[in-house]
Parts: structure tokens; sequence; C-alpha cells
């Protein structure tokens, strides 16, 4: 299959890149890079021993966009480009909701012109809002609590209404819990931009001494040890997910749903422990007050995609930790180490 993998370089739609390569897929990568590094598909091609094209596109440039099917037969679309930070997009909510949706709109429209009807999308548990109860099941309500989680649920939206608008689509939604870990060759790994506004990659920051201690923002959550927990999955097992989902589900028609997550919830002060095992020493953190908006736990039901998908996250929480001690020790400062 020749599948189109937008926002490829970055951190997980990289290494969703490597698993359809070593599937026998041929892709074909687009990218803006404003939050990721073209050093990071060379690891692709050196990790997978194939070549693919890359395109420094970005979807809201729509005659850019639409040259890449003019060059390309495409099959299948992964779409992961986006901006992705949940405080940005409190700050500048218009860049994020223009680029976002209107990257996504540009993109359907090509898809349709030139026959292209299958579409996998990265969604996210954000568009869970703040759930009353967990585990969460793809049927729980849906409710938004920032621009960025506003943007993944009208771009879901939006493609439910092309589906009923035209039958031929075949679009699923993975929406996925918190991605950690990375690649085991340590060679490939989240690189974010500036401070992380993530949990592990900062975590990992400090292990490495970029910076100096964990800030925990709340310890008088009602769980195990007071700390906010979550559902972090391996990137990898991520990849494996977005490869079964376009492997299993396109050509078949509607719309299709899936939470992409353990099942399992790890608090903050569980995370670091593990990482401290990982990098064998002590890491310095201290409590803050909680954040607005944030929940005492957030962790996913993903009976679903067992079931239909034949996918289960396989990798457990002492190893995404040492897989990105590796990659962090290694490439203290990402792909410009």
């Amino acid at each position: 299959m020749n599948i189109l993998v937008t926002g490829g370089a970055g951190y997980i739609g990289s290494h969703t890149c490597v698993e359809l390569l070593n599937a026998g897929h041929n892709v074909v990568v687009l990218d803006n890079l404003c939050n990721s590094s073209e050093k990071c598909l060379d690891a692709v091609r050196s990790l997978t021993g194939k070549d693919f094209p890359f395109y420094k596109v970005d979807l809201l440039d729509y005659d850019a966009t639409n040259r890449v099917f003019e060059e390309n037969k495409i099959d299948s679309v992964i779409h992961f480009a986006g901006l992705k930070a949940v405080g940005e997009s409190v700050k500048i909510p218009l860049r994020y909701y223009h680029n976002n949706i209107t990257g996504t709109l540009n993109l359907v429209d090509i898809m349709e012109k030139h026959n292209v009807y299958n579409i996998v999308f990265s969604s996210s548990a954000t568009v869970y809002g703040m759930p009353k109860t967990v585990p969460i099941t793809e049927d729980f309500p849906l409710s938004t609590t920032n621009p960025y989680g506003s943007t993944k649920l009208m771009i879901e939206n939006i493609l439910q209404d092309v589906y009923t608008a035209n039958n031929k689509w075949s679009i699923t939604l993975l929406r996925y819990f918190n991605p950690i870990g990375a690649h085991k060759s340590g060679t490939m790994g989240e690189d974010p931009k500036g401070i992380p506004n993530n949990l592990l990659p900062y975590v990992a920051q400090v292990a490495v001494g970029k910076l100096e201690k964990i800030h925990v923002f709340g310890n008088d959550y009602p769980t195990v040890d007071g700390t906010g927990v979550r559902d972090y999955i391996h990137v990898v097992d991520l990849a494996i997910g977005h490869l079964k989902s376009i492997e299993i589900k396109t050509g078949e028609s509607g719309v299709h749903i899936y939470n992409l997550g353990t099942g399992n919830g790890y608090s903050v002060l569980q995370i670091i422990h593990a990482f401290e095992k990982a990098c064998g020493k002590t890491l310095p953190y201290q409590i803050d007050p909680r954040r607005p908006g944030d929940i005492a736990e957030c962790y996913a039901n993903a009976k679903k995609a067992e079931k239909e998908l034949g996918w289960k996250a396989e990798r457990g929480i002492d190893e995404m930790c040492e897989d990105s001690w590796r990659w962090q020790s290694t490439h203290p400062d990402g792909f410009n180490s």
C-alpha cells in the first residue's frame, strides 16, 4: 500500500513510518518541520534500509499539497500534522484553529479530488474532556477543556460529516492517551523544541542535566500517592496501532473509533521513580499547586481495539522509561546532538 503520512517527521509519525516500512508498505512523508527535524527521517531510512519521498510542505499550502498527490499514487493517508501544545493553544487559539482545521479541510478536499477515501486521523483522549469515571470507553460523552482539544474534536466531527455525505470514505479516529518511550535502537525519540510540555521528556531532561527539577502539580488527588494518574503508552505500541488500523480498515466504509492506551494508570511519582530506575540516579522534584483543568485520573479501556484490530499495548512502564533514557542520554540535545 502507498501511504501518505502527514507530520511524518514528528515523534509519533516517524515511529509509525518505521512500522509501515518494515511491514512492506511504501510511504510518502509530508511535514513542514515546524516542530520536527528532517534528521529524524534519516534515522527512519537507516533503521529500515528503505528510502521514500519527503515533501517539506505545509497543509495550509493547498497547491503544494495537491502536487504531492499529483506526483504520487496514494492509497491511504495517516494524518498526524498539527500543532499540539495544550498550553500554547490557550495563548494563541486562532493559530491552532486555523492551522489544524484549515490544514485538514485542505487535505480532505484534495483527497476527494484524487479519489483517495481512506484516512486514519491522529485524535486524542483530550476529546473526553473531564470524564466522570475511568476507564474511558469510546462511547463516553465528548467535550474539551482547551483549544487544542477542541480542534481534535472539531476535526472528528468534520470527518464524520464527510462520511455522511459520501459513504465511500473509510475514516478511522484513533484517540490515544499519553505516548512516551523511544525506538529501542536509541536513534529516534521525542525531540521537543524548547522546554517540554509533557511529563516524560521533562523528566528525561532533568535526568540528563538540562533542567533543574521536575514540577509535580498537586499531591492531594484521590489517587495511589496523591499525584495525577495517566495512561502512558509506548510510542512503538502506538505506531503499531496505526499500522493495524491502516491494514484492517482501508477500504472498509464507515467511521471507526478506537482508544489506544494500555488500560493502566500510572501516577506522576510512579513515572519519576521508574525513570530513576532506568537512569540509575535520584531525580529532584518539587510539589506545586494543582493546575486548573487537571483531573485526578485518566486511563483507557482499549478492548475495542484489541477485539477489532487485534491490537494490544505490549510494553510496560519500565521499558518505556528505559527506551526514553537510552534516547535522551545519547541525544541530550535531540537530533541536534
